[in-house]
């Protein structure tokens, strides 16, 4: 709702209507708010770690540093009633969420150890292009014409997002110029980038093991201070370091106690219904056996697979001419056999075991839609679809053949190879995805202050048209393409453009439109986005879904079972088997260091 607010119905510069902005002083007092709040959370963190390791924390001095540079900004925005063009604190808001988890520091010191590789991947993919002799030709005259502009075609190339574009000019001359593009293709694209992927994950994972040895360390370090300090309490509690045979515990004992409280146990499901009928024992072993799932499985995809022969041979139909009653009657026949399938697995688990499952609920409740939908298609709404309610016959049979595809991605969490291992995994899902989060933001901020109004409509003319003052508009540029919306003139449109860029599909027209409309300069921009979007944050995704993986085949790291009860991973606990225990003489000589302990030699 800031200014440039994005509350328009649509971000065309050709159509769109001014925002509404809001009143000066309202989004202000909100920010005061946060400030306040993060004045507060700073000062205390201060004060408990005291001032000589205040000093030393880089972290909380650059978050003293960020808060007094938003509040100045904050001033100076009132100081100008709300009309300053650039607020420089916008830009820095990302650091506030990036000082309060140590998982995203963690993730963001990683990609800065992964740079220098990432600089020798870089030198790797110079490569020139022979300037032809014919100064007229159109291959140099659109690609080729100067270092930038080769750089940048040979960078879009590389993405393949305008190949066989760039090549066609050349190939129409000499089938030769073919073998030139080729090779950039295999060498920069399938060899280089995938390369990139596994230095980015050795890199991550490097360092996030060293990142998590280091945390293991200091938690070792902290429980055995807390063990040498209560040791050498004189009246020791008899709850402090004492067990019921009044033996005292050892170190390594103490130890052993905090790691089973660092465990969280796997939630139990309820138990299945004991039936004393040797029938019904014979039902729940076959309705509760994971083959009926399976058998449900495919019966969604023979569902599935009906819909869409029957969608295909009325494609070419108009709606008067469908065939609604075929169609459903097909959905009508599924729909019963998932009802039965919902009861007979109730029957079988125990409607509380049933509901312990997420992707029962997730069956169950599609299940429910699709019969109350099927209800008031054929009960309510007629058997023609020339009746024309609030929906028709024919919409409600599309909406109910949507859910069944939907219910067909009940597979999804049967793929092991796809399914995070532990809660630990989904810790770092998630802080990737803040992180990623943070970047789109900061990149967003940006192109609203450098391109926010650059893009001009062409007067009053469509651009539909491919003419305007007499000019023919050249096929596959911004204007002919009608990509008017996408744009940096508020913060929505800007969070599309940047999204648009980063799959990088005709990502070449975005390159040279705003190298137009702003400045040559604008490409440093996009080609710095795609780097940190399309290559380092994906590929760290890829990274994330290699180590998941790889965790999964490897029997080394399986869950281990104690009791029968089933924990869940930490992110220390993750790595467990490559970790290395601190020795006694590392943490004794670090603990007789420590300025506040004194502790006996």
């Amino acid at each position: 709702v800031e200014e440039p607010s994005s509350l328009t119905v649509t971000s065309d510069v050709r159509y769109r209507l001014p925002a509404w902005n809001p009143p000066c002083g309202l989004t202000e007092s909100l920010e005061l708010l946060c400030f306040l709040v993060f004045v507060v959370d700073v000062s205390v963190k201060s004060y408990l770690i005291g001032w000589k390791e205040f000093w030393k924390n880089k972290w909380l001095m650059a978050y003293i540093l960020t808060l007094i540079v938003s509040l100045a900004d904050w001033i100076v925005s009132l100081s100008f009633f709300c009309k300053e063009s650039v607020r420089i604190r916008r830009i820095l808001r990302p650091f506030f969420l990036l000082q309060n988890s140590s998982m995203m520091k963690k993730t963001l010191k990683s990609i800065n150890s992964t740079l220098p590789e990432m600089a020798r991947w870089v030198i790797a993919q110079k490569t020139s292009f022979h300037r032809m002799d014919n100064q007229q030709d159109k291959e140099w005259v659109v690609y080729f014409r100067n270092l930038p502009d080769s750089l940048t075609s040979l960078l879009v190339l590389l993405t393949t997002a305008n190949n066989p574009d760039v090549m066609i000019p050349a190939y129409s001359k000499n089938r030769a110029y073919s073998i030139f593009f080729i090779l950039f293709t295999v060498l920069g694209n399938l060899f280089l980038m995938n390369l990139l992927t596994a230095i980015i994950y050795n890199q991550f994972r490097g360092y996030l093991l060293k990142s998590v040895q280091s945390s293991l360390f200091r938690r070792r370090l902290g429980i055995r201070a807390a063990f040498e300090v209560l040791s050498s309490l004189k009246e020791t509690p008899a709850s402090s370091l004492k067990m019921y045979s009044c033996d005292q515990l050892s170190a390594a004992q103490f130890q052993k106690l905090f790691e089973e409280l660092d465990k969280d146990a796997i939630k139990q499901h309820p138990p299945s219904p004991e039936y004393q009928s040797h029938f019904m024992q014979k039902m729940q072993f076959a309705f509760g056996h994971p083959y009926f799932g399976y058998l449900g499985n495919v019966v969604a995809l023979a569902n599935i697979i009906s819909i869409c022969v029957v969608l295909v041979l009325d494609a070419d139909k108009q709606p008067s001419e469908r065939d609604d009653f075929f169609l459903g009657a097909i959905n009508c026949f599924f729909i019963l056999y998932y009802l039965l399938e919902m009861l007979l697995k109730i029957l079988a688990m125990g409607l509380k075991r049933y509901l312990s499952y997420p992707s029962n609920r997730f069956d169950g409740l599609l299940t429910v839609i699709l019969l109350v939908s099927a209800l008031l298609a054929y009960t309510f709404l007629g058997l023609r679809p020339e009746f024309m309610g609030l929906l028709s016959l024919w919409d409600m049979v599309r909406l109910v053949n949507m859910l069944i595809v939907f219910r067909f991605l009940r597979i999804i969490p049967n793929m092991k190879v796809t399914a995070f291992s532990s809660t630990a995994r989904l810790v770092l899902l998630v802080n990737w995805l803040c992180s990623f989060q943070v970047v789109f933001y900061a990149f967003a901020i940006t192109g609203i202050m450098l391109f926010k109004g650059a893009v001009v409509p062409l007067g009053n003319t469509s651009a539909a048209n491919t003419t305007h003052d007499n000019v023919t508009l050249q096929c596959g540029t911004y204007e002919q393409l009608e990509y008017w919306p996408n744009n940096f003139d508020d913060f929505a449109a800007a969070v599309v453009t940047l999204w648009d860029v980063m799959v990088v599909n005709n990502w070449q027209v975005f390159l040279d439109a705003f190298s137009r409309y702003s400045s040559p300069w604008a490409k440093v921009y996009f080609v710095a986005w795609w780097l940190i979007s399309s290559v380092i944050w994906v590929n760290l995704f890829v990274a994330l879904l290699l180590e998941n993986f790889i965790h999964k085949w490897d029997r080394r790291c399986q869950r281990e079972s104690l009791s029968g009860i089933e924990y869940q991973r930490t992110v220390e606990l993750m790595f467990r088997d490559v970790l290395e225990e601190p020795t006694e003489e590392e943490l004794m000589e670090k603990l007789h260091q420590h300025p506040h302990l004194q502790l006996c030699r």
